[in-house]
């Protein structure tokens, strides 16, 4: 689910016609944290992740945008710098939008404006669910709710539930939820010998889906926010 469903084609072809548009391989970097945030950005192609580095060194996958994606951080009142750094996950085509190209077109079209209002309230619940199921729940509640985001991001039907077509390793899955390897090895391992979940050629299978929801106090928000 793109999280651009806000805008109707139209706007979205006024958007990409003041887009520049870059290539990029994988592993590359978009912006890094400190940078200035005058810019928003539209996957074209491709996927990339955000972000927040901690002062030991950790790192913290806040977002996984795929292609479709419009993101970025803009301050409408004053200069404002990067919080978290853009790295590509794998070879991409992005759009550049900047600020003040925005503006304008912002203030030609009234219902473009109206629109980006509601793209920003999307973002807004989008951040907020992930550090609710984080905060209240716990590792387990934060994981199963990953787990829940992911399939509906990559889920495909499975003759035992839904299959997320993307490989994400452990480490991958800690860095999503601010957790240790070994914690989530281990809530893995229980939840597959539950049934809750399976393997195949390294992909998760969901195959207890409303488990998950219940670690996670599930309040099944659309898609286009329940999505990593």
């Amino acid at each position: 689910m793109q999280n651009t469903s806000c805008f109707s084609v139209e706007n979205l072809q006024r958007l990409r016609s003041i887009m520049y548009e870059m290539k990029l391989g994988a592993g590359e970097h978009l912006y890094w944290e400190g940078d200035a945030s005058d810019k928003l950005y539209y996957v074209i192609d491709g996927r990339v992740k955000i972000i927040k580095t901690s002062d030991e060194g950790r790192q913290f996958v806040l977002y996984i945008y795929q292609t479709g994606d419009l993101f970025g951080q803009i301050d409408p009142y004053q200069h404002s710098l990067q919080g978290f750094h853009a790295e590509t996950i794998e070879p991409c085509t992005i759009g550049q939008i900047q600020k003040k190209d925005l503006e304008v077109l912002i203030w030609q079209q009234g219902d473009l404006a109206i629109e980006f209002m509601k793209w920003l309230g999307l973002m807004h619940r989008m951040t907020e669910t992930k550090f609710r199921d984080l905060l209240m729940f716990g590792k387990q509640g934060g994981l199963s709710s990953l787990l829940i985001r992911l399939c509906n991001s990559y889920g495909v039907p499975h003759p035992s539930g839904k299959l997320i077509s993307i490989k994400f390793t452990n480490t991958d899955l800690a860095d999503m939820i601010g957790a240790t390897r070994e914690s989530v090895n281990r809530m893995l391992a229980d939840w597959k010998t539950a049934g809750m979940i399976a393997y195949q050629d390294g992909n998760i299978i969901i195959q207890q889906l409303d488990s998950l929801k219940e670690i996670c106090h599930c309040e099944n928000c659309p898609q286009e926010i329940c999505r990593v």
